[in-house]
């Protein structure tokens, strides 16, 4: 009787590491090629596995993209909003918000960069990114949290701070050679000094 719990315990070990290289494989082929491009054959020959295995571990595409998101956010999670609401004063958070932001982005442009742009085809993985777009929000609301209500509530500065945190924005940015915090800089800048309409 023991040793049958002991090979269901080791059979149950072996699925979770074979479905580990199953994500695994999967997520660095986004990072690489990206979602759109990347097959199921892709992962199973990456993973070491058959196509077969595979789909028995994720029988469906939205399964294996959310596992493969959540693991990839586990690894590179974004900045979290206790790393300027604990210890930055609030007319400060939105140059505190978007230094972290922008070295993420540094950091990870390889996979977001291969998201956005495989975002409209693939969507299974517009939903994934539903959760970044609310996560964006926030940041938004908190750099805005220290201007006076008409300039928290109007359209000109709300559209300066939800385009500031865009990846597009520091994509765009980063390709005129300023670094992460002259970037930061000029946006905050620009947010400081927006009309009140």
């Amino acid at each position: 009787m023991e040793k049958r719990k002991y090979n269901k315990g080791l059979r149950a070990d072996k699925e979770g590491e074979t479905r580990l290289r199953i994500v695994e494989a999967a997520m660095n082929l986004h990072g690489e090629v990206g979602p759109a491009q990347t097959t199921i054959s892709a992962i199973a020959d990456r993973a070491g596995v058959q196509r077969l295995t595979v789909y028995r571990h994720f029988p469906e595409e939205n399964e294996l993209l959310g596992a493969c998101s959540s693991h990839w956010l586990e690894l590179n999670p974004p900045p979290g909003p206790e790393s300027w609401r604990e210890s930055v004063a609030t007319g400060d958070w939105a140059i505190a918000i978007l230094s972290m932001l922008y070295q993420y982005y540094s950091e990870t442009a390889y996979m977001w960069d291969h998201c956005y742009r495989d975002r409209a085809n693939v969507a299974a993985l517009d939903e994934k990114m539903k959760g970044f777009d609310a996560y964006l929000e926030m940041l938004t609301a908190d750099m805005l949290a220290s201007q006076d209500d008409e300039r928290r509530r109007g359209k000109v500065c709300r559209a300066v701070a939800q385009h500031a945190v865009q990846f597009s924005t520091w994509q765009s940015l980063s390709r005129t050679g300023i670094d992460n915090a002259e970037m930061a800089a000029l946006m905050d800048d620009w947010l400081h000094k927006c009309p009140h309409a």
